[in-house]
């Protein structure tokens, strides 16, 4: 799922969000959410790498990306598969700290465990940065979190991503000459993940904009291709008289589910409209020359968010630079024609 072409130094690539960092009711700075007031290290750093679903395509970019930086700046890393076990998360943090690790990134399963990873960290003094998902400090759900409690995060802008899906959702929409009465959105996602919630509510918004009064079916997913695949398919046989299907959601595997799932259930892939968010998925579909209802993909790349989350922790130990409350890195939207030159590969 990632690029083949000449890389450029992550961070040319990524925009800095610098009013987060100050703009905090508490008058905290992004870094001191945490409270993680760690001393810089002069010997050699050590950073341990957590990430739920480890063996998803994007996850594996990443933690390549993170292990190529770290290979550069000289870092013991060590990267840890949680899988989706909110238990392991805790228990992981403790392992990484009685290892004697100077800082932990992670990609939390179930972001309800965030105040007490954050109390760990804090109880080992060790530095505490989050990729992908954002976790708070004070409660559970990082959406009715405060800002200046919220752990700084490496990622991707939920909202932006989103608003793209929904755009060429539209797009795609118009191009077919679909009607709204006789079309249907699928809109999947797991619903405790503040980021899933994000994109959805982004694409949502974009394609209303552009294609009004088309009805949205909002499918909780665990946010894998099998069980988004079972929930839509469930959808998709209570509303048999349904003609044509426009599919969005948190991630690739929640596109593709849907998807299958119409294929599965006699829909030809002419009266479909899949736009998903990840590509790697997408770009399998699109290595033959089969219809597919997977019309397109927003590219994002997990090894810029691996690489730049090293990058951002070595500098916060090394020299004691603040962690900046967000960084967001650039996509690119890809479909059948242009997902090669993109630079997307496809594992």
């Amino acid at each position: 799922m990632f690029r083949s072409a000449p890389r450029r130094t992550a961070a040319a690539g990524l925009l800095v969000t610098l009013g987060l960092s100050t703009a905090c009711s508490s008058g905290q700075t992004a870094d001191s959410a945490t409270g993680d007031q760690v001393a810089k290290v002069d010997g050699k750093i050590s950073i341990t790498y957590l990430q739920k679903q480890g063996d998803q395509e994007y996850f594996i970019g990443e933690a390549a990306g993170a292990k190529a930086k770290a290979a550069e700046l000289g870092i013991d890393l060590k990267v840890v598969n949680l899988g989706n076990d909110a238990n392991k998360t805790v228990s992981e943090v403790q392992s990484a700290i009685a290892q004697k690790t100077n800082g932990v990134i992670i990609v939390v399963p179930d972001p309800a465990v965030g105040p007490q990873v954050v109390q760990t960290a804090r109880d080992g003094k060790v530095a505490l940065l989050t990729s992908d998902d954002q976790i708070c400090t004070t409660g559970p759900d990082p959406a009715a979190c405060g800002k200046s409690d919220l752990v700084p995060r490496i990622g991707f802008s939920g909202a932006q991503m989103g608003e793209e899906v929904g755009k060429r959702a539209a797009a795609e929409f118009a191009k077919a000459g679909w009607t709204a009465a006789d079309t249907r959105v699928v809109s999947a996602w797991k619903q405790d993940v503040t980021v899933c919630g994000d994109r959805v509510a982004g694409a949502k918004k974009a394609f209303d904009a552009a294609v009004p009064g088309v009805k949205t079916i909002d499918v909780p997913t665990d946010n894998t291709p099998t069980g988004a695949q079972d929930k839509i398919a469930a959808t998709v046989t209570a509303n048999a008289g349904v003609k044509n299907w426009v599919v969005w959601g948190c991630n690739d595997e929640n596109v593709m589910g849907g998807v299958t799932a119409l294929a599965n259930a006699g829909v030809s892939p002419d009266r479909v409209v899949g736009v998903g968010l990840g590509a790697y998925l997408a770009c399998k579909e699109w290595q033959s020359d089969k219809p597919s209802g997977m019309k397109a993909a927003l590219f994002i790349n997990g090894k810029d968010v691996g690489a730049l989350a090293v990058q951002t922790m070595y500098d916060k130990l090394k020299s004691g630079k603040d962690f900046p409350a967000e960084v967001f890195a650039p996509t690119t939207m890809v479909d059948k024609g242009s997902w090669k030159s993109a630079g997307l590969t496809c594992g």
